[in-house]
């Protein structure tokens, strides 16, 4: 294979790993988490709690689907791993989906993000545990809403950045020239 050749494989290996590993973190959670939401409601619920199940889904939609995802999140992601097919390397490269997500190699706003945001989702899981139903179950539910927004999000900046051959947004790696499209 010649030296450009290697060079392209490399360029669609990583931006595919890239964006089918994180789509994959996505669709993982939200299979996961509709099995557990529908199996804690399959009993029914009071009117006080579709009520509840409602509005936290519409506050999940908003909150983690369209400010958290759509709006900030997603189009980073997106051009992350737009930034992978430009600029293919190893270490970025075989860690895709989480260079995607901003764990390395990231300014300063995407690393603090990726960790806090970690580290906090996985406080709530924890203490999601301790929740009973059907309670735990309208949580899932809201989560899932916002984590379908967000894969959807994710997919449409991606095939912008892709079709178009440019940055949504920049994809704050340390070493960007602005001027890189």
């Amino acid at each position: 294979m010649s030296n450009a050749n290697t060079r392209s494989f490399t360029n669609v290996a990583c931006a595919i790993w890239a964006v089918v590993g994180f789509a994959w973190i996505l669709l993982d959670a939200i299979i996961r988490l509709s099995i557990l939401a529908r199996e804690g409601i399959a009993g029914g619920l009071t009117a006080m709690q579709w009520l509840t199940l409602v509005l936290f889904v519409l506050f999940m939609a908003y909150t983690e689907g369209y400010r958290g995802f759509q709006r900030s999140f997603s189009p980073r992601a997106a051009a992350r791993a737009y930034y992978l097919y430009r600029h293919p390397e190893v270490a970025p490269g075989f860690f895709a989906p989480l260079f995607c997500m901003g764990f390395f190699r990231a300014t300063a706003k995407p690393l603090w993000f990726a960790w806090l945001g970690t580290t906090l989702i996985v406080l709530l899981i924890i203490s999601l545990r301790f929740m009973p139903q059907p309670w735990r179950s309208i949580v899932d539910c809201g989560v899932v809403v916002g984590l379908s927004w967000g894969l959807i999000s994710f997919l449409a900046y991606t095939w912008r950045a892709f079709s178009q051959g440019s940055y949504p947004v920049s994809p704050e790696v340390p070493d960007y020239n602005h001027n890189d499209h």
